[in-house]
């Protein structure tokens, strides 16, 4: 197959610090982006400065550090506005994108959503976008909705559009990607159903922000959720999209300070969005880091990465189709950077644990998606995932370890 990549990767994996070890005496295959992605240089480098040279708190204080840090606060907000194509008033930062989309369920859901109408999520959820909603649907006795798919992954359009005419739909709430199956979902087409029926849409995107470029208002899209950590940026920071107009209906999800405009015993108002959702001292560093995050992805470049990222994937599942008694868990025509895999004969986690003796990383259980592991008769898959480092090299090696490991368990 043709090894071509749109860009020098042995470049790219040279500005990212954890390449230079070795694992067992291997090279580190780092096969795991889809739970979390390594850190180029320059996030490293961008939060040490920032933490050597301008912290303090913001939002609070006149002095010049506190103004420094408050300026690179908001200059990150800014830049993730600029990322997704949305207003900066409609960035919230939050712990994660799991505390993004329990923010919606607690404010949008719980507050704003009018009582009976039912959430419609999918069958292959991250169990961050299904608990919410199981927990919201039990306080207000509300209907949980699950589109079904195929045994390709691919999500059946028909139930959707007829259970959005037939069924009172409050809330769409659907990934974006697959983080187990890879599968790319038609977002704009099931955006604009949804709107036909007056039906807003939250989008888990924490698998498709990295992998390709996502415009909110081309989607139109009302809610949109990713992390940090999986975008090249630190843990412990997530990102709210919201539609202006919605987030101004939402009353806050905390109570504390920055997200007050005054407080007194008899009564408290509260800031216009986003400050609103921001209660309590923020993640000051790691927005800093999420800034530098985004330059780093922007220089390389989305089409590249992703163009990159296709290739090692065609190239990983070639070798998987003729990998004896490999299966491949979802096969749906579009698709990133995810190959899950499943032997009858070696357990997931069995293999997960021999692989790694030979420097291989690759994530070994049910992803946060049980549900949809259930929908296969499985209780684990073993799953590579790629991202802008990865190389063909590393592919090579995982099925060199796969067969070795494959000698000793069968």
């Amino acid at each position: 197959m043709n090894h071509n990549a749109p860009y020098d990767v042995q470049a790219v994996r040279a500005e990212f610090p954890v390449f230079e070890q070795s694992i067992n005496g291997k090279p580190l295959a780092y096969l795991d982006s889809a739970a979390s992605a390594q850190k180029p240089r320059q996030v490293i480098e961008a939060m040490t400065a920032f933490m050597q040279h301008d912290y303090a708190n913001v939002h609070r204080g006149l002095h010049t550090l506190s103004m420094r840090s408050t300026d690179a606060y908001e200059a990150a907000r800014a830049r993730v506005a600029r990322f997704l194509n949305a207003g900066e008033r409609e960035v919230v930062f939050t712990k994660g994108a799991t505390d993004a989309i329990n923010l919606v369920a607690a404010t949008y859901g719980r507050h704003v959503m009018a009582t009976g109408k039912a959430v419609m999520i999918s069958a292959f959820e991250h169990h961050a976008n299904i608990v919410p909603w199981q927990m919201l649907a039990q306080e207000r006795g509300f209907e949980l909705l699950v589109i079904p798919h195929d045994d390709a992954g691919v999500l059946d359009q028909d139930w959707y559009r007829r259970t959005l005419s037939e069924k009172d739909v409050g809330l769409v709430a659907v990934a974006h990607v697959s983080n187990v199956l890879g599968t790319v979902n038609p977002v704009r087409d099931m955006i604009d159903a949804a709107h036909a029926h007056g039906v807003p849409v939250l989008l888990d995107a924490c698998q498709s922000v990295t992998h390709f470029a996502v415009d909110v208002k081309a989607l139109d899209v009302d809610f949109l959720a990713f992390s940090a950590h999986k975008l090249y940026g630190p843990t412990g920071l997530g990102v709210l999209y919201g539609k202006s107009e919605l987030l101004k209906s939402m009353p806050p999800y905390q109570g504390g300070g920055d997200m007050i405009d005054q407080v007194r015993f008899e009564g408290t108002t509260y800031a216009e969005p986003p400050l609103r959702f921001e209660a309590g001292t923020p993640a000051i560093v790691e927005t800093v880091g999420l800034t530098a995050a985004l330059d780093w992805v922007e220089r390389i470049g989305m089409d590249k990465i992703a163009e990159h990222e296709a290739a090692v994937l065609a190239y990983a599942t070639h070798k998987a189709q003729a990998f004896d008694g490999m299966q491949i868990i979802g096969k749906a025509p579009n698709k990133v950077s995810v190959l899950s895999f499943h032997f009858d004969t070696m357990h997931a986690h069995d293999l997960s644990t021999i692989l790694d003796q030979f420097g291989v990383a690759v994530r070994a259980g049910h992803h946060c998606a049980q549900p949809l592991m259930e929908r296969f008769g499985l209780t684990a898959t073993a799953r590579a995932s790629f991202a802008a480092y990865s190389t063909f090299e590393e592919v090579d090696q995982l099925f060199d370890a796969l067969a070795l490991a494959r000698d000793m368990l069968e």
